[in-house]
């Protein structure tokens, strides 16, 4: 069950740097602002379900988001982290279609739902948005692009430390510099590499036994940076 949080105002908003809309004119924040609502949603909730039909757009005020799809016998997939300023489910939204995927939250998270027909106002009047939503579009293709290749063609330790590469990049560090800025279980993190959890657990604990790595229950943190980026195998 959600709960009606605080509607911020989008033109104070924290984390609109961050977004799509960080470009908007002060009218155009002004008509934002007056038709979304905001929610707030406890670890593990579920903010909209594969299968379903869009009837807006969801941008994350606070927190930390999965969007994960469900495969053969029910294992999930997890294809696309979110955090503060991303928003969800714009794909199929503008393309008329179901949700491909779910998305749950990874903590305690405040999401605003902004109506289509606002959205698709912002479209129609705003160039500078739509192409935002282009290039989002292409980086989205390009990321799955990347995946198919990574699922293909490298070793399950290469994508594992991909994977931590890519929560740095996605959630940053914590004040140390070295522990990743979102704890996460083994099996979300297996969900992520697309591979069983003892699979993560044991290279886990190889890549802690070279150093690269240390563990602290849920908490990774990254000693050995140049070395995770070699064993990714992620060249310039």
């Amino acid at each position: 069950m959600t709960n009606k949080a605080e509607i911020p105002n989008c033109e104070d908003c924290k984390t609109r740097g961050k977004s799509i809309f960080c470009d908007l004119k002060s009218d155009e924040l002004a008509d934002l602002s007056y038709n979304k609502g905001c929610s707030s949603y406890k670890k593990g909730q579920v903010i909209f379900y594969e299968g379903r039909r869009p009837t807006g757009l969801y941008c994350i005020n606070k927190g930390k988001v999965k969007i994960a799809k469900l495969g053969e016998e029910g294992k999930e997939q997890i294809v696309r982290l979110a955090r503060e300023g991303d928003i969800l489910g714009y794909r199929s939204l503008i393309g008329g279609d179901a949700y491909s995927a779910s998305a749950e939250t990874l903590e305690e998270t405040s999401v605003c739902f902004i109506p289509k027909e606002a959205i698709f106002n912002l479209i129609r009047q705003s160039p500078e948005f739509s192409i935002k939503i282009i290039e989002l579009v292409s980086k989205d293709l390009k990321s799955a692009e990347n995946k198919v290749t990574d699922l293909a063609q490298k070793h399950v330790r290469e994508r594992v430390a991909e994977a931590l590469l890519m929560l740095k990049e996605t959630y940053g560090l914590e004040d140390d510099e070295q522990t990743l800025g979102v704890a996460l279980t083994r099996e979300v993190l297996a969900n992520i590499v697309g591979t069983a959890t003892e699979t993560v657990i044991r290279l886990l604990s190889e890549l802690k036994k070279d150093e690269i790595i240390a563990l602290e229950g849920r908490k990774i943190k990254i000693l050995n940076h140049k070395q995770l980026i070699r064993t990714a195998s992620i060249y310039d």
